[in-house]
This record gives C-alpha cells, structure tokens and sequence, in this order.
C-alpha cells in the first residue's frame, strides 16, 4: 500500500479521461471539446503547432476565444488533448502481429506513421510519464507484448523505452526530411543525392578518415532502413538476454545514473576531476589535430619528392 495521497487530476488529464466537470453554460449545444479539439488538430496538421492559439480555434469554429475557455481553461490543456486525439490507439493488427518482437515491430511502425500524419506532436514537450488514455493503450499494448517472456515488469518497460524512443527518433528524421522535400520541391532521392554530393565536396579523407570511407563506399546513397536496422540489432540483444534470463543467467544490471551526479556536483575533488577529464579530451583533439596536420605535410613531402626524382 502507498501512503501517497490520490492527486487531484489536472483539468487536461481529466478531460482526457472523460471525467472533468461539464461547464456550467456555453454559446451553443453545438461547442464541446471534442470540436475544439479537431479544430486544433485541423490548424496543427495544416499550418503547425505554433499557428494553434485559442483564437485561431475560435475563429475556427466561429466563436469568441472566451467561449472556448469555458471548456478548455488554458492552451497547455488544449495541446495535450490535441497530442491524444493525434496519437490514437493501436491497431487490433499490431496487437495480434505474432511473438513478442514482432508486436512491439508492428507497434514501432505504427507510432512511425502516426508522427508522419501529424509531424507536430514532435514539438510537445514530454513532461513526464504519459498520463492519458490513448498514450496508456500504447504501453499497455507494448507491456502484453513481452507477457508471455521471463522479463520482470521493470524490465518490460525498459524494453518499450527502446521501441518508443526509435519511432520518435525515427519519426523526428523523417518529418524533417518531408517537410524539406516540401520546401524544396525536391523529392526524397533528389536530396539524398544532393547530400551525397555535398559531403563528397566537403569531407576529406585526411580530416575526417571514417566518414570519408562510408561515402566513398556509398552508405549515404544506400536505400535500406537505417531506424528499422537499429531497432532490429537492439531488439536482437534483448532476445539475447531473454535466452539467458531463461536459462538461469540473468545479467546484473547497473544501476540508475541519472543524467548527472548532482549529488556530488559540489565536491572539489570530483570538480577537478571533471576538469582534468575535459582538459585531456581537449589534448587529444589538438593531438589528433595535429597528426592530421603532419600527415597532411608528410603526403606533401613525398609528393614533391616524387616530382623532384
């Protein structure tokens, strides 16, 4: 049991979840959230998240802006509504695509797509643990994928942080190149040959070897899915590790980092140490700076000397 007070519900969430209080009076029987909502939604798909305003919507919908507060109170309320009507709920498809993997591949493709319709959900903040009814299927979805496997529950959710994070990664890219082929009027292997020829014309093979390789090699012309290769190898290592877990070896875990050691920020050892870490990765840029700058000059030698014989 928690000794943890049930929180009231923030005015969005509750609406989200059917359970806020109907408004006293409106303009018309016609006005309700769900309307202002696909107004929303309508302006965000057509002109972006930053055309939505109170008054767009109302101008929208042929009211005042005042008349929309008395169901939505405030804009914040209004786009995470927008977020849950645009992320809908996954398909009965996906939910029944097969074993584990293949649910949360399906699950990851659909989450792809649904960013692709509506590239604005992209901008919202996170603000924490998706509390709405539509984003809570997504995970409820993705959690009895991995049912019938010896992860524990912790684990599970671990595994859904991968196959979510990929398709908003995923998502984010190719939005940005939808919106670039718009702009540009190009499509999508006109400016992957357009790139191609501009790191070809700006990275050299003394300054930067790897890279210059992988173009050379083509990998930047190469019509495969880079995301779905990704989330393949990743998934191909929690296979892994559900083999062993299932054989009796279950890895130790490291612990939770954080994303600083805030705790100890303020000791002047661990200052130091800081310090000397970033003064020596400073030492070896110059370094290898300097070892491009020789090979550059060394290349040079020897080809004058060759000229000269």
């Amino acid at each position: 049991m928690s000794d943890v007070e049930e929180p009231e519900l923030p005015r969005g969430i509750a609406l989200a979840w059917g359970v806020a209080a109907n408004p006293q009076r409106g303009p018309k029987r016609e006005m309700s959230v769900e309307r202002i909502v696909d107004a929303a939604v309508e302006i965000a798909d057509a002109e972006g998240l930053g055309a939505v305003s109170m008054a767009a919507v109302a101008s929208r919908l042929g009211y005042t802006p005042m008349s929309l507060y008395r169901y939505v109170s405030a804009k914040d309320d209004l786009v995470l509504l927008m977020q849950e009507e645009a992320t809908g709920l996954p398909s009965e498809e996906s939910r029944g695509a097969g074993g584990w993997r293949a649910q949360l591949e399906a699950l990851y493709h659909e989450q792809v797509q649904a960013y692709l319709r509506h590239p604005w959900v992209l901008e919202v903040p996170i603000r924490g643990i998706p509390s709405t009814p539509n984003s809570a299927a997504w995970m409820d979805a993705g959690l009895r994928a991995m049912s019938d496997t010896p992860l524990t529950h912790d684990e599970r959710l671990a595994v859904l942080l991968i196959v979510t994070g990929a398709a908003r990664w995923t998502g984010i890219v190719l939005a940005s190149y939808a919106r670039l082929e718009r702009e540009r009027g190009m499509g999508e292997h006109d400016i992957t040959r357009y790139e191609d020829a501009l790191f070809r014309s700006l990275i050299t093979a003394d300054a930067f070897p790897a890279l210059r390789e992988a173009i050379d090699a083509g990998a930047f012309l190469d019509e495969s899915d880079p995301f779905s290769f990704g989330l393949e190898r990743s998934l191909d290592g929690v296979a892994a590790y559900i083999d062993a877990v299932t054989e009796g070896r279950r890895p130790e875990r490291a612990p939770w980092q954080g994303l600083d050691d805030a705790e100890i920020a303020d000791d002047k050892r661990y200052r130091e140490a800081q310090k000397a870490v970033r003064e020596a990765e400073k030492s070896l840029r110059d370094a290898h700076r300097m070892l491009r700058q020789t090979a550059r000059e060394a290349r040079d030698r020897r080809s004058r000397q060759r000229g000269d014989g």
